[in-house]
């Protein structure tokens, strides 16, 4: 199998008790857009594709350890790069979003915040973009 370098090769992945909840929070408030969903049984959700920008996080509810994947919530921390972090902070906070870090120019030279979901996921917003070998 030939792996495309061209595209995305890291695909965080979340696990939430309510999905659904999840889904509506990442899209209608901080702004992700709803790639592909799969419904599952009794209102979860079997498999879902969030976009950001041309990058894609998946989630799915949490259900159970039947393939021998772990299905733990919480605790995790999503990095998005964005452009105008104030904008987007002052849209979260508009959307009822819990502020988890403020408005803050890092020492690295980002201007970020963080939010936290329903479920204790961090999800952090900034300018930092970050590539190998820019250290």
């Amino acid at each position: 199998m030939s792996i495309d370098q061209k595209r995305q090769m890291i695909y965080p992945t979340l696990r939430y008790k309510d999905a659904p909840a999840a889904v509506a929070f990442l899209t209608e408030v901080l702004g992700l857009r709803a790639d592909f969903v799969v419904p599952g049984p009794d209102d979860t959700i079997a498999h879902a594709q969030l976009a950001w920008g041309n990058e894609l996080i998946m989630l799915g509810s949490a259900v159970g350890n039947e393939r021998g994947i772990s299905s733990a919530v919480g605790g995790c921390c999503i990095y998005l790069a964005i452009d105008d972090p104030d904008a987007h902070h002052d849209r979260a906070v508009a959307g009822g979003a819990e502020v988890a870090m403020g408005l803050t120019d890092q020492e690295y030279g980002s201007r970020e915040f963080a939010v936290r979901d329903a479920e204790g996921n961090l999800w952090c917003f900034g300018t930092y973009q970050p590539a190998p070998g820019d250290h």
